[in-house]
């Protein structure tokens, strides 16, 4: 599949997903459904996102794995300074 195609099609699956989104805030959903939902399509755009448009599909494993760490990292230091903000 030529590089043109590829990105054309993740374009337009990215432009549904956001559709999506948009859609499920206006669904009249739960705060947490809603909630939810954005924030299971929204790991799953910034996947798509990091994995062809930053090329880390084509990377090695390591380097994958060490963004998956510092994600890990950056989601409990996240999450702590919002406790500790409570």
């Amino acid at each position: 599949m030529s590089k043109v195609k590829l990105y054309t099609i993740l374009y337009v699956v990215l432009f549904v997903l956001a559709s999506v989104q948009v859609l499920v805030e206006f669904a009249g959903l739960t705060y947490w459904t809603g909630f939810g939902l954005i924030m299971v399509l929204s790991a799953v755009k910034a996947v798509l996102v990091a994995g062809y448009y930053q090329h880390l599909v084509d990377e090695p494993r390591s380097i994958t794995y060490m963004m998956l760490a510092a994600l890990f990292v950056a989601v409990v230091l996240t999450s702590a300074s919002a406790y500790s903000i409570l």
